[in-house]
């Protein structure tokens, strides 16, 4: 599992010109899913996204989380994040999740950021979407999770 995680000060996600998901201040997450991927992988992730110290304190210093400021999350799906582009010119996406796969994984992490009571949106699984963000920082974090740890 990988996700770019982006520090925002508001993000959405429209589908076909209607706004389907969208936040104020908080983190926009893209979201890759392999086919290795399952339960312990997103629990993994979650718990390390909703804890990173990345948003300011009264200093200017990150050393507040997502959840310290009350915060949302924006998840986007984004299978393209697993690309494998040591061959040729065309991206090769055999380490994505299939779409059934992909699809009950994403909904788990978003089951499980609401479950820490964060305010959490979604794009449209699937869909061609249009992500507007204002990244606050810049603040763009990676994180890879492998084997249910993250890496």
């Amino acid at each position: 599992m990988r996700a770019v995680i982006q520090r925002v000060a508001r993000a959405s996600v429209t589908v076909d010109t209607k706004v389907v998901g969208e936040i104020g201040p908080g983190l926009l997450v893209l979201l890759g899913v392999g086919h290795d991927d399952g339960r312990a992988e997103a629990k993994a992730l979650v718990d390390k996204m909703l804890g990173l110290r990345i948003f300011p304190d009264g200093e200017q210093k990150m050393n507040r989380s997502v959840v310290d400021i009350g915060g949302s999350v924006l998840v986007v799906s984004q299978f393209t994040l697993l690309a494998d582009v040591r061959k040729g010119r065309r991206p090769s996406f055999t380490r994505a999740a299939a779409p059934e796969q992909a699809a009950a994984l994403v909904d788990e992490v978003v089951a499980l950021i609401a479950a820490e009571e964060v305010r959490v949106a979604t794009g449209s699984f699937g869909a061609m979407m249009d992500v507007e963000l204002l990244n606050a920082g810049p603040v763009t974090i990676v994180i890879d999770v492998i084997a249910g740890r993250v890496q």
